[in-house]
């Protein structure tokens, strides 16, 4: 799967989630797009987005998104709390569903 990292999640998370072509929203020079546009764009080359903003749902209609969406909670957004849920993350992609959050957490 291609899948999409958040700016608000450390880079360096994209090297643990193997098996997966995992870009940034800064690597794909997406920096400082406005959510609905971000998943707008991402809907078109990417299969799932994967961030740490647990208000998206709420202030996106993701249903009109072909795309998945993964929040990912944890107690911040260190690189050492996201870590522990790649499992679970890894787990999650092959049946999340596109148009719909996903919550991983611990």
């Amino acid at each position: 799967m291609k899948l999409l990292l958040d700016e608000c999640i450390d880079g360096r998370l994209s090297k643990a989630i193997t098996g997966h072509e995992v870009i940034t929203v800064p690597q794909q020079g997406w920096a400082n797009f406005k959510n609905g546009h971000l998943l707008s764009l991402a809907q078109h080359e990417f299969d799932a987005f994967i961030t740490v903003d647990r208000n998206l749902p709420h202030q996106q209609n993701l249903s009109k998104f072909d795309l998945s969406i993964i929040v990912l909670r944890a107690p911040t957004n260190r690189l050492t709390d996201l870590k522990p849920l790649v499992p679970l993350l890894l787990a999650a992609l092959p049946t999340a569903p596109v148009g719909q959050a996903t919550f991983i957490s611990l």
